[in-house]
């Protein structure tokens, strides 16, 4: 893990185009901005979690019958 000190508005910059900057420090809590393309997806940690144990359990679930059935039959060749 690289760490590194910076002060409200300094920032880092990540690769050519993220850039993370301190917005404001207030007792514990750092606001930060980030800049990076709309195609890079920016999530909190713990939703990030989430989603990733909802992608887990939605692969694991069991398909009702009639859903599989019409998959079944959909990769069959025709």
């Amino acid at each position: 893990m690289l760490v590194l000190a910076r002060k409200v508005n300094q920032s880092i910059i990540i690769q050519d185009d993220i850039e993370v900057m301190i917005l404001d420090v207030q007792g514990e809590q750092v606001k930060i901005g980030i800049k990076a393309p709309k195609n890079i997806k920016i999530y909190r940690k713990e939703i990030y979690e989430e989603i990733q144990k909802e992608n887990i359990r939605a692969a694991q679930s069991k398909l009702p019958d009639d859903l599989k059935k019409l998959i079944e039959d959909d990769e069959k060749p025709q």
